[in-house]
């Protein structure tokens, strides 16, 4: 066990968390991450109240241990929180908006509120308005991201800003020496998300797979080229042949890009055009590579696929030992 603020708070073994990964992060994986101790999270974006409940359910026959849901605000459908407020969950997390303007209509419904951001001065504000934890997402990470700064500047920057309300890192962790590290900045626990890409349980389509395990943090790109479905919202994807065609041309803008408007993948029937925001699921048919390959600089560390409980269980030893062996006989 490793104890912390956030792992008393939800009442998990280990303070690891599974990033919410739109398409990636569904009931497999993150029952699998509370079954193993962490806590495991369904990404729910875009979906109905319906799905939703259908999505939780599922999770429900798996685990019994302690799950949250990712919301993302610029995808939040009506009626959405009110179902949630009913449901066998620990929490919502929520990304990308106001936190005066929504975590209190969840803490009306006598829903736990993590709230993610990347900026001390959007932590500050979300603790004012009544959030439960902090996520402090760094500029090292995958998938969408909001802030400018490092996950280790961040990361004290926010602990001095909120006191001690429980605040967990992400962005550039993979590994228990990671988490260690970010306990020591200030942190209460980390959320994992490269990592739990490339595990047995992900819902990442294969060839995304095999991407991310030959990829280095040099190949990862901070843009805003993914733009079809959520405009100007900056992101960390992997370089790939249709990035490369990009700057080839002189980064053009969009409507000027290379292949833009093809159509070469399909989910549920439905045409992904190139430079969607959509990810390489597993649900995703035809050619996957004009989608987004996100991933964060931790993948230079990301080296096999494993089941998510043992990655769970992998970190939490490794944390472990760099507490007990390299940290603490350093304090006499």
């Amino acid at each position: 066990m490793l104890k912390t603020r956030f792992s008393e708070l939800f009442e998990i073994e280990y303070p690891i968390v599974c990033a919410g990964m739109g398409g990636i992060a569904l009931t497999k994986l993150a029952a699998a991450v509370s079954e193993a101790g962490g806590l495991g999270t369904i990404a729910l974006a875009g979906f109905l109240p319906a799905e939703i409940r259908d999505q939780i359910a599922a999770a429900r026959k798996i685990t019994a241990k302690p799950i949250v849901v990712n919301l993302l605000i610029p995808f939040l459908q009506p009626g959405v929180i009110e179902a949630l407020a009913h449901q066998p969950i620990s929490a919502v997390t929520l990304f990308w908006g106001d936190p005066a303007e929504h975590i209190p209509a969840c803490k009306q419904l006598g829903l736990m509120v993590i709230w993610q951001c990347g900026s001390a001065e959007e932590a500050l504000a979300a603790k004012r308005a009544g959030a439960d934890a902090i996520i402090a997402q760094g500029f090292e990470a995958g998938g969408h991201v909001r802030g400018v700064v490092t996950t280790f500047a961040l990361v004290p920057e926010v602990r001095d800003a909120i006191g001690d309300l429980p605040m967990i890192a992400a962005g550039g962790i993979s590994d228990g020496r990671g988490l260690a590290a970010a306990i020591a900045l200030g942190a209460d626990g980390a959320v994992f998300g490269t990592r739990f890409l490339v595990t047995h349980e992900s819902g990442a389509h294969r060839e995304y797979k095999q991407a991310l395990l030959s990829s280095h943090a040099s190949d990862t790109l901070h843009t805003k080229l993914y733009d079809v479905g959520w405009p100007d919202a900056a992101h960390r994807v992997l370089r790939t042949p249709l990035v490369d065609a990009w700057e080839r041309a002189g980064s053009p803008a969009p409507g000027h890009r290379p292949k833009e408007g093809e159509a070469n993948a399909r989910l549920l029937n439905a045409s992904l055009v190139n430079y969607s925001v959509w990810p390489p699921s597993e649900s995703v048919e035809g050619d996957v590579g004009g989608l987004a390959f996100y991933a964060g600089q931790s993948v230079s560390m990301v080296k096999e696929i494993e089941p998510a409980g043992e990655v769970v269980r992998k970190i939490a030893r490794e944390a472990i030992d760099a507490i007990a062996s390299r940290l603490a006989p350093l304090a006499h």
